[in-house]
């Protein structure tokens, strides 16, 4: 992307400020970006790390979303929501009752799930009282992270796009580990898999408490198609010059855009300024139906 936009980035002031905890992760992240030229920062306390990219701009590592310096910005949350630790609730003929891990007293070294005797403080606060399900996942630190992403935009200007795994308040029981890329026993073997739960979109938009707009969620076919990945597709076809390359970009379509692949696997959500979705043209009546500015990627594609 920096490669294809050097010449309009080269008049902008626009540096990258990546969130990772973990430091091997970030290492991977500065080779990639920046072939490794990367140097400690001891001299700020927020970012740890700071490089130059390949095409000469600016990154940052924090620990921190707070720590990000303000102004108007793009912030992108891939994968990221469903890796943040749920509170799990479960409704009982007592009430609601939260979902604990206890040690199973029949199987050594084994865990197990268990509800608790009572009312705990995280279903007192977590649980909605219009909330019809059976089985709910709240992720507490995604409202928190969400709440200062939308204080940030609406004080700064920008937007956010959080592409994740997730329901729009529907879904119940979603947590699971994955092992080599297979379901793995989330209580068997702790720390030797990737734990994940689908992100609750609704949950979010609540959590931006009006501060911001909201767009989605919608299925990552439906986000694709509007951002014009078939005409895409079809300027790479018609460039391949051979058999397997073709069948590569035929396969990797297939893989993004089937629902029974990725298609509905993946939804994409935004939040932006309430202003941005506002007719520019204020002397229309407000009765008028003419449309509104077009967002990318949430409003059909339109080629003139």
């Amino acid at each position: 992307v920096f490669n294809q936009l050097a010449s309009l980035l080269s008049k902008c002031d626009v540096s990258v400020h990546l969130v990772e905890v973990s430091p091997k992760l970030s290492e991977i992240q500065a080779l990639m970006l920046t072939g490794g030229k990367v140097q400690s920062n001891p001299e700020d306390k927020s970012a740890y790390m700071k490089g130059i990219s390949k095409t000469g701009i600016p990154i940052f590592w924090y620990r921190d979303i707070q720590d990000v310096p303000p102004g108007y910005s793009f912030y992108l949350a891939h994968e990221f929501f469903d890796a943040l630790p749920i509170h799990k609730f479960q409704r009982t003929e007592k009430g609601w009752r939260e979902v604990l891990v206890d040690i199973d007293p029949e199987v050594p070294d084994q865990l197990r799930f268990v509800l608790s005797p009572s009312s705990t403080p995280a279903t007192e606060n977590f649980i909605q009282p219009e909330e019809t399900r059976d089985h709910v996942e709240v992720c507490p630190e995604a409202g928190v992270i969400i709440q200062r992403l939308a204080c940030r935009i609406e004080k700064d200007g920008g937007a956010a796009l959080v592409a994740d795994y997730g329901h729009d308040g529907t879904k119940t029981d979603t947590f699971r580990g994955f092992q080599n890329h297979k379901l793995h026993d989330v209580l068997r073997a702790p720390g030797t898999a990737d734990l994940t739960a689908d992100v609750d979109f609704s949950y979010l938009r609540k959590m931006t408490q009006g501060r911001t707009a909201t767009l989605g969620p919608i299925k990552q076919w439906e986000f694709l198609k509007n951002m014009g990945i078939d005409l895409r597709l079809q300027v790479l076809l018609q460039n391949s010059r051979d058999t397997a390359t073709h069948e590569q970009l035929l396969h990797s379509y297939d893989m993004l855009m089937n629902p029974k692949k990725m298609g509905d696997c993946f939804n994409f959500f935004a939040l932006l300024p309430h202003h941005r979705l506002v007719r520019p043209d204020k002397k229309q009546k407000p009765e008028s139906k003419s449309p509104l500015p077009p967002v990318a990627g949430f409003g059909e594609l339109l080629l003139k």
